[in-house]
């Protein structure tokens, strides 16, 4: 096997293929449209099912349907998007059936623009569909990490019969980097020794009759629904974490980030760590379910947290929930599709070292706001 100088989007897309994607379906949308693009052709090429729908609220039904009969199957989009998408996850979500979702996070609300960012993480990580349903969700922030859970997020959907995410922003979607492709597979369904779960809806003759359906209407069957997948939850949360931990045996102070801005607080970290300072980073991988007992250990070690995000906190909200009031926890963000570079956030660990928390009494969002506008005023002299 040898490294290949890959695109983010394009070795998600590959990936899928050589995992044996029986079908895509999909609609443009900055910056994941690559990804369709390269699915366009090479499924095409590899004698499968590609479809370009009529828009992201076709293709998830599409999705919905192929996803039904067993067969391996694959949408992406970005933010406005995966709002489209929203219903149709819901349902997927309810009738049991796996299928994974690659999400390009642009900048929003709204349309936004085309810019990286990580604006999705609250409809993402929190459902933005109606009622109570969980989904796994995977955030890598290199590229061989974009191959390898693009591979772990159809071995998970298809094991827990569940929908699985691969968040990433359009920073790791457009960058290059060496990675290594599995090899490659035939289409799920054309692979000889495969066998159609016992759940799937074939339509053949010989085959047992199913109903698959998102609808029960005896509150007694919709309530035995909500606690089979509960409990299922409950399980993959005990099995299914997992993050990266860097400099953390004698940090003192705990950057946390995912994605891009994870990556960006790595090199901050490093810096840091050669002037002295006791600092270490944890990057959460899977977002959801989130590693949140490997997170709790370190408060006790831990003079303040600092969340990185390319959003306005969504994250940091979450940290702030998992460790109580037992530690401070700061923030640090650019929105709108500015990305932080590392001395920005060396500056704030370096804020952060020389503060005394005893008597801090102002709110780490309000600060937040207040230093941002700062940095944003010198930025506009420099230009």
């Amino acid at each position: 096997m040898t490294r290949e100088l890959l695109k983010g989007n394009l070795a998600i897309a590959e990936t899928a293929i050589r995992v044996g994607l029986d079908a895509y379906f999909g609609y443009p949308i900055t910056p994941q449209t690559e990804l369709l693009e390269w699915m366009s052709r090479r499924m095409v090429e590899e004698e499968r099912v590609f479809l370009q729908a009529e828009s992201e609220l076709a293709a998830i039904n599409m999705v919905y349907g192929a996803a039904c009969t067993g067969a391996r199957v694959m949408t992406s989009s970005s933010g406005p998007g995966i709002s489209l998408m929203m219903e149709g996850i819901s349902y997927i979500a309810a009738t049991e059936v796996p299928f994974v979702l690659v999400d390009v996070m642009r900048a929003g609300p709204g349309l936004g623009n085309i810019d990286a960012a990580q604006s999705d993480y609250n409809q993402i990580i929190h459902g933005g569909g109606h009622g109570d349903y969980h989904q796994i969700v995977l955030a890598p922030s290199t590229i061989q990490e974009s191959i390898d859970y693009t591979v772990l997020a159809f071995d998970l959907a298809e094991k827990y019969r569940m929908v699985t995410v691969v968040l990433i922003d359009g920073i790791i979607g457009q960058m290059m980097e060496p990675g290594i492709l599995p090899e490659m597979k035939p289409a799920r369904t054309k692979q000889p020794d495969w066998i159609p779960p016992k759940w799937a809806v074939r339509g053949k003759e010989g085959h047992d009759r199913h109903l698959l359906t998102s609808i029960h209407m005896s509150p007694t069957l919709e309530e035995g629904l909500n606690l089979r997948l509960l409990k299922q939850w409950r399980e993959i949360r005990l099995k299914e974490t997992r993050y990266k931990e860097y400099y953390l045996d004698d940090a003192e102070i705990v950057v946390v980030g995912f994605g891009t801005a994870g990556r960006v607080a790595l090199s901050a970290v490093r810096t840091a760590r050669s002037y002295g300072i006791k600092v270490g980073l944890f990057r959460p991988i899977s977002l959801r379910p989130f590693p949140e007992e490997a997170l709790e250990k370190l408060v006790d070690q831990t003079k303040a947290f600092l969340v990185v995000e390319m959003n306005t906190g969504q994250m940091y909200k979450d940290i702030k929930k998992i460790v109580s009031n037992q530690s401070r926890v700061e923030f640090y963000g650019r929105v709108g599709g500015v990305i932080p570079f590392p001395d920005e956030i060396l500056s704030e660990i370096r804020r952060i070292s020389s503060m005394s928390y005893q008597s801090e009494n102002i709110d780490p969002i309000d600060a937040w706001i207040q230093r941002l506008e700062d940095i944003r005023k010198t930025e506009a002299v420099g230009r």
